[in-house]
């Protein structure tokens, strides 16, 4: 029963994903964005892999850790695109 309310929670979380990605993309700006929240999310995520791996528990929740572990490395590298694109934006209004 365990195993399954953390497979509910992972889709829970990984339903939210996808539409923090699509707004990451579509604003091209970090502002109101971590780095440090996201960064921690993925490091929770790669611990709780490991976790898995350490127990020797590797059933299905495994596959929506790492599902939800791409999408965040996925919003980082937006949120890195996006902080480029505001540095970018400042220094062509100074000029």
């Amino acid at each position: 029963m365990a195993e399954i309310f953390e497979t509910i929670m992972m889709v829970l979380f990984g339903l939210s994903w996808p539409f923090n990605i699509v707004k990451s993309y579509r604003s091209r700006t970090a502002a109101g964005k971590s780095l440090m929240f996201e960064l921690l999310l993925w490091t929770g995520y790669v611990f709780g892999i490991a976790s898995k791996f350490l127990r020797g528990k590797l059933t299905y929740v495994v596959v929506f850790y790492t599902i939800n572990l791409l999408f965040v490395t996925t919003d980082i590298v937006l949120y890195l695109r996006n902080k480029r694109l505001d540095e970018a934006k400042k220094a062509a209004a100074a000029e």
